[in-house]
């Protein structure tokens, strides 16, 4: 039985925001373009601090749902593990660019691999690492982790 106050988050916008990271993440490192990298950091930390403003989720909300592209896969969870995991990867994906742009392909690549890697595992997987770190500091009580697994 459902309440008013069940939360809910649409997990085909999340799995069409890792779509775009991973797509656009790998065409960076093909062309080897660091500024396409910064924009997918940049349109990740957004998203996290200004959720309406989520490209990627606008693009799915605006374009992929109403033409039937996407359909929508409701469930009850919370949103904030999932912008805390974005904002974390947003943030990797800062440290890469400014990694790149001081000359260190390796680690600048590497992070951006691992964003990468871990949005693949979301989306292949099912597997939300940063949903898994954000309830392990609510356990520890950390301040601004408020909000606790859906039973």
């Amino acid at each position: 039985m459902s309440t008013s106050k069940e939360r809910k988050v649409d997990q085909s916008a999340l799995r069409v925001n890792q779509a775009f990271i991973i797509g656009l993440s790998l065409l960076a490192f093909i062309l080897d373009n660091v500024w396409l990298a910064a924009f997918v950091g940049v349109v990740m930390l957004l998203g996290t601090a200004v959720p309406s403003l989520a490209l990627f989720k606008r693009i799915y909300q605006h374009a992929l749902r109403p033409a039937g592209l996407v359909k929508p896969d409701v469930i009850i969870d919370n949103p904030e593990p999932h912008r805390f995991a974005q904002g974390f990867g947003g943030v990797v994906v800062a440290l890469a660019v400014v990694s790149l742009l001081a000359g260190l392909p390796v680690l600048g690549w590497g992070l951006v691999w691992l964003v990468i890697a871990l949005a693949a595992l979301n989306l292949f997987l099912g597997f939300c690492a940063g949903c898994f770190v954000y309830y392990q500091l609510n356990k520890l009580g950390l301040p601004g982790f408020r909000v606790s697994p859906i039973r």
